[in-house]
Formats: C-alpha cells, structure tokens, sequence
C-alpha cells in the first residue's frame, strides 16, 4: 500500500491504476482514479471534478466532497463519497453481464444527477438535509437504465417523464443493504439512522426508446 501525504491539485492521480493501493491526504486535482482498474484509492480531504471518470474496477473511497461529474461514465467498481458532490454525479454510469458500478453519496448533490444513467446504482443519503431535496435540479434526465436511490421525504423538482418514481419496498432496500453497510464500514455512520428515512427509487419507464440501444438488460 502506498502513502501520498499532503496532495495540492495533481491531475490524474491513479490513472489507470491496478495496483497497488493508495492513500491520499489533502485536496488532489482533477481526474483522480479516472480508468481505474483494481486499485482501492482512499482520500482523506477533498477531491476535484471526475472523480472516477470511465473507472473500470476497484473502489475510491472519499473522507470529504467532491466535485462534478463524479463516476462519469464509470462502468465498474464502487465511489463512496462521505459528504457532497456537485452536478453531473454519475452521468452515463453504465453496467454490464458482470460489471455493476456503484456510487454512493453521503450528502447532498447538484443538479443532472444520473443524466444518461444506463446501469449501475446512485445512492443518495442526504444526511446533510431536513426538509428539502438532497439532489438539484433535472435528476434522472435521460436515464435508460440502472436505479437511484434517493433519502429523502421531498422529491426534485421537474422529474423527466421517462422516469418512473416510487417508495422503495423492502426488497428495494434488500437490494442496496450491502451498499448502505459498506458505507457505514467505511465512515463510520449509524446504519439504524440512515435507515430511519424513508427512500424513493427512480427507474426509466420500459417505453423509453434508448434502453435497447446501450443498456445490458
């Protein structure tokens, strides 16, 4: 495992990364872990804009925020963000026959969250907000596939029609329960809090024309 104390905006770090694991303390630049594949990255501080950008294996796991544009693209492994992102969180994340990405963020979100989604999971936990939606504006624009997963007992504003908007069941929340624990695992939050708010999950309608086209079920 290798330590990088004290990063100030270097681009790119752990690019294409498969080993071995880093370490990192203090705010890298843009890109980091961008086409990872297999490495585990674990930042302690706050990270910039693509975050994980088209990341193919591993785990990034941030004690802090992120930028925009986290997991763009991502088609594999698993972001967990302990507080906010910006806009653009997981545009485009795509999954496949034995690839499945995952992001997770603790706080709050901007706007475009999961514009494109074509696979994988968005979990949303809001754990910065009361009372208001812990996503911006024109979530799930363009989505095709996959599932957010929102915290939340107000919904964004101006849902597109190709989204379909539901209470998750218990076997909604079956399905992320390993998700939510990891997160705890890793930042140590109280999985009995975190479930004591209810969730919404977000899926595209089986009308819309693009499924076919770029999703792997």
């Amino acid at each position: 495992m290798k330590n990088a104390v004290h990063c100030l905006g270097e681009r790119y770090i752990g690019c294409g990364h498969s080993g071995p694991d880093l370490i990192l303390e203090g705010t890298p630049g843009n890109a980091l872990g961008a086409y990872l594949n297999g490495a585990s990255i674990r930042l302690y501080g706050n990270a910039q804009d693509a975050t994980g950008d088209t990341m193919n294996e591993g785990t990034i796991v941030i004690h802090g925020s992120t930028g925009d544009a986290v997991g763009y693209s991502m088609r594999g492994g698993a972001i967990y963000v302990r507080d906010n992102a910006g806009c653009r969180a997981g545009i485009h994340m795509k999954a496949s026959a034995d690839k499945v990405p995952v992001l997770v963020i603790g706080g709050s979100c901007g706007s475009f969250l999961g514009e494109y989604l074509a696979g994988g999971y968005l979990v949303v936990l809001g754990l910065n907000t009361q009372g208001e939606s812990p996503v911006g504006d024109f979530c799930g624009t363009g989505m095709h596939g996959g599932k957010i997963y929102l915290r939340t007992d107000v919904l964004p504003n101006d849902l597109p029609a190709q989204v379909v908007v539901s209470r998750a069941t218990q076997e909604d929340l079956a399905e992320i329960m390993p998700i939510i624990e990891t997160y705890c695992g890793h930042f140590g939050a109280e999985k009995a809090e975190i479930m004591s708010r209810g969730f919404y999950v977000l899926t595209p309608n089986t009308k819309n024309p693009y499924k076919q086209l770029y999703c792997a079920n």
